[in-house]
């Protein structure tokens, strides 16, 4: 969407530019402050910040890129249009993302840009059903684990959906939490693409690495065993929106011929909606011979698109300078984290993974999520960073003499709701801080729970491995958020 009050040569501020051209999830609520994530638009350095699953608080040195970048968008519009200079820099910016990913060399490899990683979901699916003489199926896994509103944009309930899709959620965990087996995932997606297939109907089938809980389904040996039985008939989307993924396996999975949704707002700490498409050359020559989904044309811009698409040039030539902005800042977090060793950066990772699964088990106020080991076999091997646990999900629990009491959905809200707020309860509650919104998952004892997530981001592995104390900062700092979890659980009776 356009960014809102545009003269010709003025801008709005570095603040409203970072909530324009999104959408209701950015508007701040007027009482806290923050957007639908908990998050607001100008940094907060004295925040915990381990909610990166979520979405991510600017850091103080990402505001002042997105502000450098505003007093050079105010210098080039002073002298040329909004259009011509919004070009340009999504240019640069397209151009820039793709040599800090090691992908400039893939010849035809396309990356659309587009507010939000649900509005990415719906080109893609948009793109499978165009033209088609049945309504395309979508095969994804549950919301709650991927993005509430990403099945309803599929479904054709948002601006940017229509009616040619058909959408089923696969369950990918067990009614009381724990993950199911991913066999029986993976026997579900393939018994609906073989139904899907023999009624010669379109598939998107959707991938999810990782989930709001750090899980990958199905597994990639059944999505690729699925794509090479039925090339005409299905289309893969890797929803890889958390960017918890190394470079190597980005390009394994474009080798297969997948297209992958990628966003800057969690792993990498960008503001909310900044994300890409990325689609190999011959997924995107068989689309483009597909009618444009007429549902793109109000709510996306030409410059967004590759230059030569079929299609584009019914869009409106809009400047999201929003978009620009935040896609900035998400650069920038790239480049940082690019610059640290992969060796520092597992040694880190795997001192941590210790640190908190160590304090999750003994403290009886929390119960770790099962969560399986990261696994993309037959994808690509476990040689890199990306096997290793960033999200770490956990229940609430009110410790009892005669055993211990799950907090149900509503009492982990109000939990997770507090954390940010400096209390008067002590040291500890005036600590504020910030983890993963609750995700539910199913019931215990009865009772409807929610897990909470402590999350490692791209910025707190940078903070990590470059301030000479090996992570102990960092480790320290997501411990107090676990103390002050552990009191108000306890405050709250």
């Amino acid at each position: 969407m356009p960014n809102p009050s545009q003269t010709p040569d003025k801008l709005p501020s570095t603040k409203q530019l970072l909530l324009a051209g999104g959408d209701v999830r950015l508007a701040l609520d007027p009482l806290s402050g923050t957007n639908k994530y908990g998050c607001q638009p100008l940094p907060d350095p004295q925040l915990l910040a381990f909610g990166s699953s979520t979405a991510s608080t600017i850091s103080t040195e990402g505001f002042a890129v997105a502000n450098q970048l505003r007093q050079e968008l105010l210098e080039a519009i002073s002298t040329g249009s909004h259009t011509a200079v919004y070009d340009r820099q999504i240019q640069r910016i397209r151009l820039e993302w793709l040599e800090l990913c090691e992908l400039s060399d893939i010849t035809g490899l396309e990356l659309i840009f587009s507010p939000s990683g649900t509005d990415v979901h719906a080109i893609a699916a948009q793109y499978t059903g165009s033209e088609a003489s049945s309504p395309a199926l979508v095969i994804m896994v549950e919301a709650n684990e991927t993005g509430s509103g990403v099945a309803s944009a599929l479904n054709g309930n948002s601006v940017i959906g229509n009616n040619a899709v058909e959408v089923v959620q696969v369950s990918i965990r067990l009614d009381d939490g724990t993950p199911r087996p991913l066999a029986a995932i993976d026997a579900e997606v393939e018994t609906l693409a073989n139904k899907a297939v023999a009624l010669d109907r379109r598939v998107l089938l959707i991938l999810v690495d990782q989930s709001k809980s750090g899980l990958i389904a199905p597994s990639p040996a059944c999505v690729i065993a699925l794509h090479r039985r039925y090339p005409d008939n299905i289309e893969v989307l890797v929803d890889a929106c958390q960017f918890r993924i190394a470079l190597p396996t980005l390009r394994a999975y474009l080798d297969q011929g997948f297209m992958i949704a990628l966003t800057g707002s969690k792993f990498f700490t960008a503001p909310s909606f900044s994300a890409v498409l990325l689609m190999p050359s011959e997924v995107a020559e068989r689309l483009q011979k597909r009618k444009f989904p007429s549902g793109l044309l109000p709510c996306s811009s030409k410059a967004n698109w590759p230059t030569d698409w079929t299609g584009s040039e019914h869009l409106d030539h809009s400047s999201n300078f929003g978009l620009l902005l935040r896609c900035e800042v998400a650069l920038n977090e790239l480049r940082k984290f690019r610059a640290v060793p992969k060796a520092a950066t597992i040694d880190f990772l795997q001192t941590f993974a210790e640190a908190i699964r160590q304090r999750l088990q003994s403290d009886p106020h929390f119960g770790p999520l099962p969560t399986p080991r990261i696994d993309r076999y037959p994808l690509i091997t476990a040689n890199d960073w990306d096997h290793l646990q960033t999200i770490f999900p956990f229940l609430l629990y009110h410790p009892q003499p005669a055993g211990r009491t799950p907090l149900n959905s509503e009492e982990t809200l109000h939990v997770y709701r507090q954390l940010s707020v400096a209390l008067d309860l002590g040291d500890i509650g005036a600590i504020r801080c910030q983890l993963g919104q609750p995700v539910a998952c199913g019931t215990r004892n009865g009772i409807a729970v929610s897990a909470l997530r402590l999350c490692l981001s791209s910025r707190l592995i940078v903070e990590a491995t470059t301030q000479g104390d090996k992570g102990i900062t960092v480790i320290k700092n997501a411990l107090l958020a676990l103390d002050k979890t552990a009191l108000l659980i306890r405050s709250s009776g």
